[in-house]
């Protein structure tokens, strides 16, 4: 990203131009759910980012895989989400990076699984740099509603409350979002599993609960909380709790 200030202290001079930095939210998995606007904008795009594991996976970007034609450029990045410090400075990378495309004028994709605002890695990007460059956002299936349309059952109806909770909060906040809610879905689940079950077996919410476990991929697995395997679950993963949770 270019400087604040030139070496005289005067701030440089922005181009009059620039590119649009643009947040698609992919989907939960199956290409198929991708939106008519997501692929429309993904066939004339010529920059797409998109985050990548270490070894160079990228769910985002198998997601698009045909909507994306040959010749784009594109920008893989890897965060490290375990290490937060890490995980920041490499965002600021990521930022850097694509706003090379921007100031050369050059759209910019960033695919997020699901939708970019609802815990996207997007929100980051957005973050740094959208008071410097102009942001379109299209939003995405989420995980959340994947899991319900999977289950094929209601979330919430009328006047209930649903609560979406991340695995990642400590169990006295996990907690207290579970028993304010009438349903609730909890998020990021991966190597919290342990910890979640012995928390829903001591709020009686067990038999309420059901594991879903990459909704929408081939490799989709449901099954009743009370069944899951005690090891550690992928990070996409979730846990759906039904029912008057309140009133448990």
């Amino acid at each position: 990203m270019p400087s604040s200030r030139t070496e005289g202290g005067a701030a440089p001079r922005r181009p009059l131009v620039t590119g649009t930095l643009i947040g698609v939210g992919v989907g939960p998995g199956d290409p198929e759910l991708v939106t008519v606007k997501a692929a429309r904008l993904l066939g004339k795009v010529p920059v797409v980012a998109y985050p990548q594991s270490r070894d160079g996976a990228s769910l985002a970007r198998a997601i698009v895989d045909a909507y994306v034609p040959e010749g784009v450029v594109e920008l893989p990045f890897t965060i490290p989400m375990a290490d937060r410090p890490a995980a920041g400075q490499a965002y600021d990378e990521a930022a850097t990076l694509i706003a090379v495309h921007l100031e050369a004028d050059r759209d910019v994709a960033v695919l997020c699984e699901g939708d970019p605002f609802l815990y996207g890695s997007f929100a980051q990007l957005h973050e740094r740099l959208a008071e410097d460059y102009e942001v379109a956002v299209i939003p995405g299936l989420s995980s959340v509603t994947a899991a319900s349309a999977v289950l094929g059952r209601p979330l919430v109806q009328s006047d209930e409350r649903l609560t979406v909770i991340p695995a990642t909060l400590a169990d006295e906040r996990l907690q207290a979002g579970l028993l304010l809610a009438d349903a609730a879905v909890i998020v990021k689940v991966g190597r919290h599993l342990p910890r979640l079950r012995a928390l829903l077996d001591r709020l009686a919410l067990t038999d309420r609960a059901t594991y879903v476990e990459r909704a929408t991929m081939p490799e989709e697995r449901i099954l009743p909380m009370a069944e899951v395997p005690p090891d550690a679950a992928p990070y996409f993963s979730l846990i759906v709790v039904h029912g008057a949770i309140g009133e448990a």
